[in-house]
């Protein structure tokens, strides 16, 4: 199948998988309900997926993948350290409080073996926050935030923890316990700009 229509057929594939899953939860959602509403064979799913698990994966990864893509972009726009973190913080952010990231939330709350949970935890340990570290040592090297406050080494990986933290907060639980309904835009963004304002309050640029 030519890379194009794969890249199609995923996405439609994907799309039914979160539909069913708003609709029916993770233990109601299986693969032979998902290639049905795509109008998909089981055979594809499994070869291109191997189980749910590894659907799901997909899912999760292809919105670990927007944030990368967009740090690539402020990269070749000349955007480094900071300022390609305030692009990313927004697009972070919009991300994992969007519909689709919610579902997977609620999904794995409900998912009573947890590998759900973990397979979105393992994303944000081994994807999301080392790109955000990357970011970070960049931002060390420019000089925009000190490497050593109070005469305590810190590192790049500690930076993009706290400011995840001072980013995100408790917004993703409220919004997946229904607490609060998504973010506009615009406080989207004043929220990854007070992050890093509130992140150089304690690591102040040289």
């Amino acid at each position: 199948m030519p890379r194009r229509d794969r890249s199609d057929r995923e996405e439609e594939i994907e799309t039914a998988a979160y539909q069913l899953l708003e609709q029916r939860g993770f233990a109601g959602t299986g693969m032979q309900a998902i290639a049905l509403a795509a109008r998909a064979s089981n055979e594809t799913l499994y070869r291109w997926y191997g189980d749910k698990i590894g659907l799901f994966r997909a899912l999760i990864s292809r919105n670990a993948e927007i944030v990368a893509a967009e740090i690539r972009v402020a990269r070749q726009k000349g955007d480094h350290g900071l300022d390609a973190l305030d692009r990313a913080g927004s697009v972070l952010l919009a991300m994992l409080l969007g519909n689709r990231a919610i579902a997977l939330n609620r999904a794995a709350a409900a998912d009573p073996t947890g590998k759900l949970g973990r397979t979105l935890c393992e994303s944000d340990r081994n994807v999301v926050t080392p790109l955000i570290g990357q970011l970070m040592a960049e931002a060390m090297q420019l000089g925009q935030i000190a490497g050593r406050p109070c005469d305590s080494a810190v590192t790049p990986q500690d930076l993009a923890e706290l400011w995840l933290t001072l980013l995100i907060g408790d917004l993703r639980i409220r919004c997946v316990t229904g607490d609060i309904p998504a973010l506009p835009d615009d406080e989207v963004r004043t929220r990854s700009r007070l992050a890093r304002e509130r992140l150089l309050r304690v690591y102040p640029s040289h």
